[in-house]
């Protein structure tokens, strides 16, 4: 009995892991370079950009909102290159479609806002590391937020908003995906 009781102790925290707050992408995966469809097109890459489709569950009880990021560390800039900050998501929201970045296509979830990112308008904007560099890292991040909106104008730079969302942060779940050229 005494075995049997350390043995579920062991595996009460692979169980809570397994059980918390993640984000998936049916479109883009850490297994595989992004496609060329989620690519930005100019700067010399040549892709349709378009945002891929996002899924998150397990999200914290008290959650009142998301936020989506999507920040290139690798950008040879000295601070990184962040692709796309959307804020003020609904917390019944499990996701994003695909398109959802593009701000005419009026895909996102209602109520949410996009920000400007550091292609210099709000939405979308794919990858497109110089070419030559090691394959860039790009880390989608889904924050659970613990209000429903966050207090930042529509000026707004993504380091801004990105502090405003680490102060109301009560979670968050990533993945990286990479891509080179």
């Amino acid at each position: 009995m005494r075995r049997f009781a350390f043995l579920l102790w062991l595996s009460l925290p692979l169980f809570a892991q397994a059980a918390g707050f993640t984000l998936d992408s049916p479109d883009v995966s850490a297994r595989a370079p992004i496609a060329n469809k989620y690519v930005f097109n100019g700067f010399g890459c040549q892709g349709d950009n378009l945002s891929p489709a996002l899924v998150w569950q397990g999200a914290p009880a008290g959650t009142k909102s998301f936020a989506v990021t999507v920040y290139d560390p690798d950008a040879p800039t000295g601070s990184g290159w962040w692709h796309w900050v959307m804020i003020d998501i609904p917390a019944d929201m499990h996701g994003l479609i695909q398109g959802a970045g593009d701000p005419a296509a009026k895909k996102a979830p209602k109520g949410a806002v996009e920000i400007r990112t550091d292609f210099g308008a709000p939405g979308w904007g794919g990858p497109c590391p110089p070419k030559g560099d090691k394959p860039h890292r790009y880390v989608f991040t889904v924050h659970a937020l613990k209000v429903d909106k966050l207090d930042v104008g529509a000026d707004a730079t993504a380091a801004m908003v990105g502090f405003m969302i680490n102060a109301n942060q009560i979670d968050k779940a990533s993945f990286t995906a990479r891509y080179g050229r």
